[in-house]
């Protein structure tokens, strides 16, 4: 358990005597001295017949303790004195408290992963959200963050130092690599600033753990019910956004704009657009140099002047590469209602290409 193993740490920066948690087994799982781990304590029987009650054994004094939802754990510590009694009494009381708190923790945990995937009834997410004293009629967001499955335990750790259990926003681990971050969204409503939070997240994470992670960013949710909509976005911000940005780190649901549109129509109805823009051929005919010119030219709304500029060529040079995108494919990119045609019949070509790869999602490790 997490927390025994952080309390062993702290013991270890004021506690001169060794200290340690032995299982039912009489098992050392841990100690203020390492050496003693995974040892096996024999006097365990004699200590779990005594129930409560503090047993002195040679050298060292033991006490069980219990706690809901674990097997019974005994403490013990180096020392049958008066004081070691005393210091016996109070780690076991304040272990036992921690592990209550991280129970307690575990259940919150458990219940809100099942609000965000819908494992919960909804008549029941009101009830049960009471019970755990999580607050029901409160605005939250979803973030959900995607980082490479070998950093997983520092990204874990990293979210939780951002995020303290004890606030009311909660770290939820999915699976190896995908943990969900349930904000509280009451205190603001405004979505520039939950991406600034993002932003500084992943600024931290590559910067203090060299981790590479993604994040989608899903729309503020009325109530808890409502929270599984945000995680819903959440997700779909990550993996419209991988299709049609997969050079950003950062997606917004609110901000997806055609992308989600396309994601959302039957693969037919693109196929059948595809053809009625394209002739057979004619978008594979064009090659990366005209593409990169194409992607300039709408990335500056169609300014001739600003995209010569940005790509170090003469106008008449864009003029001739215009030209010839116009012959290849019968589209005049300066033409507003050829460029949106162009602009949409190409995003739906890449949704097509990548839904039909099958290769790639089995081999990408961020999705």
């Amino acid at each position: 358990m997490i927390c025994i193993k952080k309390y062993m740490s702290e013991l270890k920066q004021f506690l001169d005597c060794t200290v340690g948690v032995l299982n039912y087994d009489g098992i050392v799982i841990d100690s203020t001295d390492d050496e003693m781990l995974d040892t096996k304590d024999e006097n365990i029987s004699a200590v779990l017949l005594a129930g409560d009650q503090i047993v002195k054994i040679g050298t060292k004094s033991y006490k069980l303790i219990e706690a809901k939802g674990y097997d019974p754990l005994v403490i013990f510590i180096a020392g049958t004195d008066k004081a070691a009694e005393n210091y016996l009494q109070l780690i076991s009381r304040c272990l036992a408290a921690s592990i209550r708190e991280e129970n307690d923790y575990h259940l919150k945990e458990v219940f809100l992963k099942n609000v965000l995937l819908e494992n919960e009834l909804p008549g029941d997410i009101a009830l049960k959200a009471k019970e755990l004293d999580i607050p029901y009629a409160i605005p939250r967001l979803v973030m959900l963050v995607k980082g490479q499955s070998v950093d997983s335990l520092t990204l874990i750790k990293t979210l939780n130092e951002i995020f303290p259990v004890d606030k009311s926003d909660y770290v939820l681990p999915l699976d190896e690599n995908t943990i969900a971050i349930l904000l509280d969204a009451s205190e603001n409503h405004d979505l520039d600033t939950y991406e600034e939070m993002a932003r500084g997240i992943l600024a931290q994470l590559v910067t203090d753990h060299l981790i590479s992670a993604r994040i989608g960013i899903g729309l503020i949710a009325d109530t808890l019910k409502e929270a599984a909509r945000s995680y819903r976005e959440a997700v779909l911000s990550l993996t419209v956004g991988n299709i049609f940005e997969p050079a950003s780190y950062l997606m917004r649901y609110d901000r997806l704009g055609l992308g989600r549109l396309i994601y959302q129509l039957p693969p037919t109805l693109c196929e059948m657009f595809l053809q009625e823009v394209f002739k057979p051929g004619a978008y594979e005919a064009l090659d990366r140099e005209t593409l990169t010119t194409i992607s300039k030219f709408f990335e500056n709304s169609l300014n001739g002047s600003e995209t010569s500029r940005q790509l170090f060529v003469h106008r008449n040079t864009l003029v001739y590469r215009l030209d010839k995108v116009q012959k290849i494919t019968g589209l005049d990119l300066r033409n507003f209602d050829d460029a949106v045609l162009f602009k949409i019949a190409a995003m739906v070509k890449r949704y097509l290409e990548r839904k039909e790869s099958s290769r790639y999602y089995e081999q990408d490790s961020w999705w």
